[in-house]
């Protein structure tokens, strides 16, 4: 649970997309082996799915992980 969010010492966004059907395993695998940095520090990681209209969140706070679901963003077109 989130319970003092003051900010992320950090913030990386992944560039292309992710399969966002990752969990909290697969993202923090892949930040260690694709990305070469240490999930467990005080950073968002943030990953877009194929169609650039979902993201998830990866988030360490010290008693585990937080992972943000996916989210969708309204259409601008009509």
């Amino acid at each position: 649970m989130l319970n003092n969010f003051t900010g992320a010492d950090h913030v990386y966004i992944a560039c292309g997309y992710t399969d966002l059907r990752k969990g909290i395993e697969g993202l923090s695998v892949l930040v260690q082996q694709e990305f070469d940095l240490a999930p467990f520090t005080n950073t968002l990681f943030l990953f877009c799915g194929r169609h650039r209209d979902r993201i998830k969140g990866l988030y360490w706070e010290q008693d585990g992980f937080i992972l943000l679901s996916p989210c969708s963003f309204p259409s601008t077109a009509r």
